[in-house]
């Protein structure tokens, strides 16, 4: 029975949830079912059968046709004078919701929940139960209770929305549909603070409070009640009643990161395969689902399931169109801001439309998404299998779509107003502080990743592999280190290319940005065509060379080391990562290439030493070997000439004066010769 407090409209009292007729034609005690056969516990035998389903009963014609207008036109117009069975099969609620307008036809009390309240309100519609036949009947009693008592409650209006799920088009008629999503969307986008929430995902023994249930015991008072508290009751939702809620909630204001991840919580729940390792979590005894509802869910989880790990003959056409339905209606719902849903989530989903053949036009959007966020994406994402039966293992045409997605973005907001004032001024000072890089270059090095992926399937054609390695300006990319592992991967994995293909191949890679240690790698890969092998050794030596002399520059403290500056970051932009990182690091390589440059010249001088010790005692015993008699003997007076010479040099002072010297006799020209 509704636990609520007694509310009363116009005089006629509905508290409680407790219907009943204020007249009663046929005294009975209740009623009474019978295998399928439904019958009323009094003295006067039926005179009337109403068959809905598999389910009869056993009726009198007064307490029908004194509250149903449809009872009476029908038998107005039948053929028959005395007509005792009526067949409605087509009636909203089926036999459960017959059975309570029976009983309240009879005036036996009704006990009205939020699960029975739109299939009673919707039958009572079918039945024409109005006022002009009696005052205060069911539509304006049912009509009363749910906008005045079951609407009022959070968990309520979830219950009223799931139980519409098999009332269509009655509840849509009715605007109960979007009476109960208006509501869930305006207690979804209120103050939640000092208010006494009821989680679905909670059993509780009592009903949920209503919405201006302010209690000082409630323990939720004092603590913080999270923003998403809302995304398990939505999720529960069917998807057309799900996109309803959600349309409401972005009217009414909510914000936009809310709305995507909420979407994200559903995609997730319905479709399991979206994230690996990811089970929905069942719900609780005190979860508000009906059986049916329960296997009908289990029914969803075992398609989604079969489509991630089975094969595509393995899928049935219904659970296919269901899955379908879900995928294109939430890509209608997603918020147009960027960063509403996650990258990583819009490339699995992209990933599951393909599978399932969604609508092209929405994968065109979904792509277009992607693109405006493409730099947040992971390699692990990227890899899509083909699934247009091509020979290509990966969707590389896909991966193409979406790098021309992102740089049209790209392209307009660097070309608006506002991005090209703010850029001009702020962006080369915001990245060099901040110390990482755009998004063009985070894409690059995706890029190059995702090619050295998909270069080991022998069927990616040189084209595609070109294109794609082309797609992007030469700015984005500072080192081509990744795009030489790629293009060493798809040479390893097509041996049999021609020079010429492999030539084409290499065009794509600059040999100027590769970092010392892919040219020593490129230097000894045989793979590599030899005009490229020629080049990166020429750009090793250059580079080299410029980091020795730029060096030796700074280590000097030249005055003319300044206007270099521009010339160092043109060094920094072609040398490895550890150069980028700065230049202390660039400064550490230098030192030990300037130390490994000293040591090299060392072991040269040694090395010329002992050249040139070899070369005196090679001279030596050659002169050894061709001397005669003759030289030795002409050597011994040449030696004994400047002996002698070197003596009277020694006794100079010690010799006569020039008077003496002229008393002397001369000597003879024999002795001279001697």
């Amino acid at each position: 029975m509704w636990d609520s407090d007694a509310e009363s409209f116009g005089g006629r009292d509905y508290g409680n949830g407790v219907l009943s007729s204020t007249k009663a034609g046929v005294k009975t005690d209740g009623f009474e079912l019978r295998s399928h056969d439904w019958h009323v516990t009094t003295d006067i035998p039926s005179d009337f059968l109403v068959q809905i389903g598999d389910f009869n009963f056993h009726l009198h014609k007064y307490p029908l046709l004194s509250r149903s207008g449809k009872m009476n036109r029908l038998m107005y117009e039948s053929q028959e004078s005395n007509l005792n069975k009526l067949v409605l099969d087509d009636l909203p609620g089926g036999s459960e919701a017959f059975e309570l307008a029976a009983k309240f036809c009879y005036g036996i009390a009704v006990d009205l929940t939020p699960t029975n309240i739109s299939g009673l309100r919707c039958a009572a519609e079918y039945l024409e139960m109005t006022e002009d036949l009696e005052e205060g009947n069911l539509i304006f009693k049912t009509e009363a209770f749910l906008s005045y008592v079951v609407l009022s409650s959070w968990r309520d209006s979830i219950q009223v929305l799931k139980s519409c799920e098999k009332l269509s088009p009655w509840a849509e008629n009715l605007q109960i549909v979007r009476r109960s999503s208006e509501s869930i969307a305006w207690k979804a986008c209120a103050n939640p603070k000092g208010i006494r929430w009821g989680y679905t995902g909670r059993s509780s023994r009592t009903s949920s409070p209503k919405w201006n249930d302010m209690k000082d015991s409630s323990p939720s008072r004092s603590q913080p009640v999270p923003p998403d508290w809302w995304f398990e009751d939505v999720s529960m939702l069917r998807i057309d009643h799900f996109v309803r809620v959600i349309t409401a909630i972005r009217v009414k204001g909510m914000r936009f990161e809310l709305i995507g991840a909420s979407i994200m919580h559903y995609a997730t729940k319905w479709l399991p395969g979206l994230i690996k390792d990811s089970t929905p979590v069942p719900f609780e005894e005190g979860s508000f689902r009906s059986n049916s509802n329960i296997s009908s869910n289990s029914v969803w989880k075992a398609g989604l399931h079969m489509i991630v790990a089975g094969t595509k003959e393995d899928i049935s056409s219904v659970q296919a169109k269901d899955q379908r339905m879900i995928i294109e209606s939430l890509i209608s719902i997603i918020p147009p801001q960027k960063d509403s849903v996650s990258c990583s989530f819009l490339l699995r989903f992209l990933r599951m439309a393909n599978m399932l053949k969604v609508a092209p036009a929405l994968v065109t959007e979904l792509e277009k998404r992607v693109g405006m966020q493409f730099e947040q994406a992971t390699l692990a994402d990227l890899l899509i299998p083909s699934y247009n039966k091509t020979e290509n293992m990966y969707d590389v045409d896909l991966v193409q779509r979406l790098l021309e997605h992102f740089l049209v973005q790209e392209q307009m907001e660097s070309s608006s107003p506002s991005r090209q004032s703010f850029s001009d001024k702020h962006m080369y000072e915001g990245i060099q502080m901040s110390g990482c890089p755009n998004a063009k270059m985070r894409v690059a090095r995706l890029v190059d990743s995702y090619l050295t992926e998909v270069a080991r399937d022998r069927n990616l054609s040189l084209t595609k592999f070109q294109v794609l390695a082309e797609a992007l300006p030469e700015s984005a990319r500072t080192c081509d280190d990744g795009l030489y592992r790629a293009i060493d991967s798809y040479l390893k994995a097509h041996p049999m290319l021609s020079e010429h293909e492999r030539k084409r191949l290499c065009r794509v890679m600059d040999c100027q940005k590769l970092s010392i240690d892919a040219c020593m790698h490129a230097a000894q890969n045989e793979r590599l065509p030899l005009r490229v092998v020629v080049q990166v050794l020429f750009s090793e030596q250059v580079k080299i060379s410029n980091a020795l002399s730029n060096a030796a520059l700074k280590d000097t403290g030249d005055s003319q080391y300044q206007p270099l500056a521009s010339n160092r970051k043109t060094l920094l932009e072609g040398t490895p990562q550890s150069f980028q990182e700065g230049w202390a690091a660039a400064k550490k390589d230098i030192n030990t290439l300037k130390f490994e440059l000293e040591t090299t010249k060392t072991k040269y001088l040694e090395l010329q030493n002992e050249m040139d010790n070899l070369q005196r005692q090679f001279d030596k015993m050659t002169k050894q070997k061709h001397t005669s008699a003759w030289t030795t003997g002409w050597k011994k007076l040449s030696k004994l000439t400047k002996m002698t010479a070197l003596d009277n040099h020694d006794i100079g002072p010690q010799l006569p004066t020039a008077a003496e010297q002229t008393t002397k006799t001369p000597r003879r020209w024999r002795n001279s010769i001697s």
